[in-house]
């Protein structure tokens, strides 16, 4: 069966943002036909995003997020088993291109989620620089200064993925959306 795809792409210079959203400068939808797009579209990200990169990923229950990170992982060339760490919190994957650091923060609230220290990460300075994907974002007391977040939507039909991207990293998901695309056509 053949994977349907359809891109509606808003890119804003960031003089035309908001001083509160003043970094964001990309929106970009992306349907998924089924959870193996999910997957691939995880496995575009995780070859070509750089160590540094921050995913917030955002949706229901159910919704992918973690079938997400699995094909982060597997773009990254992680061999382990990636799972979601709803008791563990945190996991860290060091095996691959750049290390994963892969959050749940379904059991936290903000005061929680900030006792993490989740900057640690995103920031590189107690750990080497990876990939960092937080799922249930939305718990984070504040934020990196650059960042990708990912909100999975059910549809009748399969699933949205709703990209907004800071300026620095736009260039980076519209690479590998595109790969994604190269990957599932």
């Amino acid at each position: 069966m053949e994977s349907e795809y359809y891109i509606s792409l808003q890119i804003r210079p960031p003089s035309a943002c908001n001083s509160v959203q003043a970094s964001i400068a990309m929106n970009h939808d992306l349907f998924l036909a089924n959870p193996v797009d999910t997957y691939n579209l995880g496995q575009a990200l995780g070859a070509t995003l750089p160590a540094g990169a921050v995913l917030l990923l955002h949706g229901d229950l159910g919704a992918g997020k973690t079938s997400l990170t699995q094909g982060i992982g597997a773009g990254l060339g992680i061999d382990d088993a990636i799972v979601s760490p709803t008791f563990t919190l945190i996991v860290e994957y060091d095996d691959g291109r750049i290390p994963l650091y892969h959050f749940d923060l379904y059991r936290l609230e903000p005061s929680g989620a900030a006792q993490l220290q989740p900057e640690l990460y995103w920031e590189g300075l107690e750990f080497e620089p990876g990939l960092t994907a937080i799922e249930w974002a939305e718990r984070l007391p504040y934020l990196p200064v650059e960042w990708i977040a990912i909100t999975l939507e059910y549809r009748d039909t399969g699933r949205i993925a709703h990209f907004e991207s800071t300026t620095n990293l736009q260039a980076n998901l519209k690479r590998a959306i595109d790969q994604f695309l190269i990957l599932t056509n």
